[in-house]
């Protein structure tokens, strides 16, 4: 299977401190991954150079082959690269229905001022309303966000995303914040989306029963190095991993 994501000698520092050192690794196209790691290991500095929210100061990207440094956000998501993040990403001013169709009427390309005569976009609203079926949201459509459940405004971040027709899908802690019974259901969601849309999935997670149980691949970060990648029974047994951050 082909790579749809190659990192080569990806390097970050903030000041004096080094949160991505010298990073290279390769993400096989259909692929559901995650990213774990100690708190300040680089983990989410990592996901916004991926996703164009921060520029590296070395080393490139190649989504597709294409090297993705410097393009714009924006120009990044049209092509296939989207991604969630560990503050849900939504206007709480807005119903549901309408941060999801703001995201698709913006990635369609056109005026968010129609956003207020978006009613007459048929086609756009028909896509809301999938996305949302999709994600379990449907039967809230018309709630303000400001009143969902933790869970629920994950499962419209990620609706937003959705509405981006990704390749690849970025998730910065899907579930925290939630309770045991709610992480599963969140990360089981994910599961079935990635199988149901053939999507290449990363994400970054703590819980390492979840990270365990649902990875193909596991990735190790530690003080901004790349320590560990392979299967979870050979990440498990890996005594670096096991010592930075598993613990016995």
């Amino acid at each position: 299977m082909e790579n749809i994501l190659e990192i080569r000698g990806l390097n970050k520092s903030f000041g004096g401190l080094k949160a991505i050192d010298t990073v290279s690794f390769n993400i096989r196209r259909g692929e559901l991954s995650s990213i774990i790691g100690p708190n300040g290991a680089g983990k989410t500095t990592l996901f916004n150079l991926l996703s164009s929210y921060l520029r590296p100061d070395s080393g490139s990207i190649l989504f597709e082959g294409e090297d993705i440094v410097g393009l714009h956000v924006s120009s990044i998501c049209k092509r296939g690269l989207a991604r969630s993040f560990q503050r849900s990403n939504i206007f709480l001013g807005l119903s549901v229905f309408e941060n999801v169709q703001g995201a698709v009427i913006s990635h369609q390309g056109k005026s968010s001022k129609l956003i207020k005569r978006a009613s007459g976009f048929s086609d756009i609203n028909k896509r809301v309303y999938q996305i949302l079926e999709e994600v379990g949201l449907e039967a809230k459509a018309i709630e303000s966000s400001t009143s969902l459940a933790h869970g629920d405004l994950k499962l419209l971040d990620i609706a937003i995303s959705l509405s981006l027709n990704p390749k690849m899908l970025l998730l910065d802690e899907p579930t925290a914040g939630m309770s045991p019974e709610e992480r599963h259901d969140v990360i089981n969601f994910i599961t079935s989306l990635w199988k149901k849309r053939d999507l290449t999935i990363v994400f970054i997670e703590h819980d390492m029963d979840l990270v365990f149980a649902n990875s193909q691949i596991i990735r190790v970060l530690n003080h901004g190095q790349l320590i560990a990648e392979g299967k979870p029974e050979e990440i498990r047994n890996n005594r670096e991993v096991v010592t930075a951050y598993l613990g016995e």
